[in-house]
């Protein structure tokens, strides 16, 4: 048989190669138990506890929306004092004002006062105008920067973790 016939070995090989990957259903019964011996037990809730935590994990939702995408804060202008365009800065578990507003083509000193002692604080960075400052605690520490192109730039901390935004605009 094996020289007349070895496309029909070939082929009877392949189907029970195939048979034995796949699984052929075999007429036995799978071993069941009959007796209906459940392990969890459904647990009836009054329908106000139902509601109410329905409620509060609503709620936690719409509170992370807002803090996530709604909740901005205002921007301080910059004032005009000594020929310099001045706004303090709050160093305290970020930057407050963390969005500044300042006019193009005028030089613009960024008083830092840092009260955390947390070491993710320690520097600022202005990457846009190459600026690193280390902020000494309770200290105010000053960056002096000159922006000449309208946009917004970024400042962060050491481990970019804590961010402000200055944006500029054009010279009225």
């Amino acid at each position: 048989m094996a020289l007349k016939f070895p496309k029909l070995k070939w082929l009877l090989s392949s189907l029970i190669t195939t048979s034995l990957l796949v699984g052929i259903p075999h007429p036995t019964k799978a071993q069941t138990s009959e007796t209906n011996t459940s392990e969890f037990q459904r647990i009836e809730q009054p329908l106000g506890l139902k509601v109410g935590i329905t409620a509060v994990g609503l709620g936690l939702i719409g509170l992370e929306f807002w803090w996530f995408l709604l909740s901005k804060t205002k921007a301080q202008t910059a004032q005009l004092a000594e020929g310099f365009q001045s706004v303090n800065i709050t160093v305290d578990g970020g930057y407050s004002p963390d969005q500044i507003v300042v006019k193009a083509g005028q030089s613009v000193r960024l008083n830092f006062l840092r009260k955390d002692p947390s070491s993710c604080l320690e520097k600022i960075i202005l990457p846009d105008f190459n600026k690193a400052v280390d902020l000494p605690l309770n200290q105010q520490a000053t960056v002096e920067i000159l922006p000449k192109t309208v946009g917004q730039y970024t400042f962060h901390c050491g481990m970019n973790m804590f961010r402000g935004t200055l944006t500029v605009e054009p010279k009225q």
